[in-house]
């Protein structure tokens, strides 16, 4: 019953019960999870012990943002005297560059406080520092979501945190500080197993944003927003094996991505080269895993203009996951990717359920021992061939 739920045979399925296949594809996870009627938390395991000091000094975060988006509502005005608002616009700067750099210990210090000064001056600010203490706000949301997934696997945080930036996005007003808050939204929802519900709110976006967006000009924020939401429409199908509508948005990503060049408006790099990457993840959960790394190889993606250690990690995340899903011949090509994803961003890779359990794969695989894989192990935590493939 739990595999016809899920969408796979009572082989394959009793085949990853006894670690004999591996958990490479998110939304295989969130289909069991919803399968079994649990969370996907629930079914990883997740919050991990912590694999090292930066986690456990990032998860200590994690109250302070639950207190700043549950104590005020999105139209109070928080009961405090808040710092300058160019010293909190400093500060949410910095916060995002430390997670561009995947240190998300860093980006996450004090967050709770910084959401709950912002929202202050959002709602007080004059009118012409309003736009300015919006978008922080927005962005601050975001990155908290983006600290509680990462660190902890906590998603109904993150959920919390993406609601609420698209809360003050929405009265601030502008389509394209909407359009973001709406994309990202989608992201924790589908982790959540809400699919259906991700799916409408990026058509709905998608809708709004077709309409206003420039691909031309000084300003691209709606447009590079309309990408972001194909690319992340193009997921969510793939997610549920739906081929053909899957390349069709990524297809519209990358009309728009060659129109509007690399650009960087949130912090979120969209353009030709995180398109390629997108392609890239999109071709894994269609199960294409070898087919999608040769194509982003042969096109020699140049990660610089990224200026993102993380996102760099998370290409190298999944040629390693594209490579393990093409066939065991691989797997040395595949340890070299993840182990250059743990060494760009540590407390990002160590505590994400498919990382660990493709550690635990390669693991098992291995016809012979190997330092490389054996200190993957280590950093990760992770046990030995009779582990299952997800932790329990």
């Amino acid at each position: 019953m739990v595999a016809g739920l899920a969408g796979i045979s009572k082989q394959y399925l009793s085949a990853l019960e006894r670690g004999q296949r591996g958990f490479n594809r998110r939304g295989l996870i969130e289909d069991l999870a919803e399968a079994l009627g649990c969370s996907v938390a629930d079914l990883t395991g997740q919050p991990y012990l912590a694999p090292d000091r930066a986690t456990l000094e990032g998860r200590a975060a994690l109250p302070g943002i639950s207190l700043a988006l549950n104590d005020y509502g999105p139209d109070e005005v928080p009961d405090l005297t808040p710092r300058p608002l160019n010293e909190l616009l400093a500060w949410a700067e910095r916060a995002n560059e430390h997670r561009d750099q995947g240190q998300y210990w860093l980006a996450g210090r004090e967050l709770g406080t910084l959401l709950t000064e912002l929202q202050n001056h959002a709602l007080t600010a004059a009118s012409a520092d309003r736009p300015r203490a919006f978008r922080a706000l927005v962005q601050s949301c975001i990155l908290a979501g983006d600290v509680a997934k990462g660190l902890a696997g906590n998603i109904d945080l993150a959920v919390a945190a993406a609601r609420r930036g698209y809360e003050m996005a929405c009265r601030q007003g502008d389509p394209g500080l909407i359009g973001f808050a709406q994309w990202w939204w989608s992201l924790p929802l589908m982790w959540l197993t809400a699919r259906g519900r991700a799916s409408r709110l990026l058509i709905t976006g998608i809708d709004a944003l077709g309409r206003s967006a420039q691909l031309r000009g000084e300003d691209t924020l709606s447009a590079e927003m309309l990408g972001l939401m194909h690319l992340a429409s193009a997921q969510c199908a793939a997610r549920s094996q739906q081929r053909d509508e899957a390349m069709t948005h990524l297809l519209e990503a990358d009309r728009i991505a060659k129109q509007v060049g690399e650009c960087n408006s949130m912090r979120m790099h969209f353009g030709p080269t995180n398109a390629l990457l997108w392609r890239l993840a999109v071709g894994i959960e269609l199960d294409e895993g070898g087919r999608a790394y040769e194509e982003v190889t042969r096109a020699s993606p140049d990660l610089a203009v990224l200026q993102s250690k993380d996102r760099t990690a998370a290409l190298h995340f999944d040629l390693a996951r594209a490579l393990v899903q093409d066939g065991v011949q691989r797997d040395a090509e595949a340890i070299r990717h993840l182990d250059n994803a743990d060494r760009l961003a540590p407390t990002r890779i160590r505590n994400d359920p498919i990382a660990r359990d493709l550690v635990a794969t390669l693991y098992r695989r291995a016809r012979r021992q190997a330092w490389e894989l054996d200190s993957l192990r280590n950093r990760f935590g992770v046990g030995g061939r009779g582990q299952q493939s997800v932790d329990n």
